[in-house]
């Protein structure tokens, strides 16, 4: 086992963090899995290379740093981070406001952060590491009706993490922003869409908000654990991964795929359209 990864995982109790921690063992890597409730996790198979930690990604920086500290001793290391902690708030922005809003990146965004910052000391004592962020094609494709706020929350985690990849590269530190289609995960839509303070002009955006949010459940497309085992296939270097250059960004998802190309052609065509204009600014 002395080759082996040591990885940390959060929101480990459903989703994709469930699915990994299992993919990470089947590999022979060790995992500290965590969940903001013990009692969520305790089915998890014993291992001896599985260790159980609570971990809240909105505790705060020093309640977080104090449950990082405390993995980090399990195996004497981090060598990977997985930051898949994290909510869907639906709802319409103007309606919602910036309550909603901050309760989206609390553990979207700043958990997400708290938890790498934590982290970093270790792998940059090692010289090596990976940071994984589990990110969304929502933030490629914001225009779906009521999830602005959970697309915003992952707009700010890619741009973050590529910041990331260029502020931690010289410790040969990686990062890798993944940014799934629709999965068929549970309690993604588990938090109720927001109609607390109604707007009578979104009558009709709301209504068909709502009935895309009520019927989409159960009928994603996306495999989970075929997506995870690709996640580990690139930090490990092995499968698919064998042979290609590091990607900063891992879309999963003919969906997500389609999302991506869409956005990417909507801006080269802004900048082909308005190219004279962007350029006459000079002094």
């Amino acid at each position: 086992m002395s080759d082996s990864k040591v990885w940390l995982i959060t929101g480990t109790s459903s989703g994709f963090g469930r699915r990994l921690v299992s993919i990470v063992l089947e590999r022979g890597d060790r995992v500290v899995a965590t969940a903001r409730s013990l009692q969520k996790i305790q089915d998890f198979p014993q291992s001896p290379n599985l260790h159980l930690l609570e971990l809240d990604v909105t505790a705060g920086t020093t309640a977080i740093k104090e449950r990082v500290d405390e993995a980090a001793k399990v195996w004497g290391r981090i060598d990977v981070l997985v930051n898949n902690a994290g909510i869907g708030l639906p709802g319409i922005l103007e309606e919602c406001g910036v309550d909603r809003l901050q309760r989206q990146f609390r553990p979207n965004v700043f958990g997400v952060l708290d938890v790498t910052n934590a982290t970093l000391p270790y792998m940059r004592e090692r010289k090596s590491g990976t940071v994984v962020i589990i990110g969304s094609r929502s933030a490629w494709r914001p225009e779906i009706r009521g999830i602005g706020s959970y697309a915003s929350s992952k707009a700010a985690v890619h741009v973050m993490g590529e910041t990331l990849a260029v502020e931690l590269a010289s410790f040969n530190i990686r990062v890798l922003i993944v940014a799934p289609g629709a999965f068929r995960t549970e309690n993604i839509y588990s938090n109720k869409f927001d109609t607390t303070h109604p707007i009578p002009d979104y009558d009709e955006t709301r209504a068909k908000a709502l009935l895309r949010y009520e019927t989409v459940p159960g009928k994603q497309p996306g495999d989970p654990a075929k997506a995870m085992k690709i996640v580990v296939d690139v930090v490990r270097g092995e499968g698919v991964a064998v042979g290609r250059e590091w990607p900063l960004y891992l879309v999963l998802g003919e969906d997500a795929e389609k999302d991506v190309r869409n956005k990417c052609m909507k801006v080269l065509k802004h900048l082909d359209e308005w190219q004279d204009v962007i350029r006459d600014v000079n002094l």
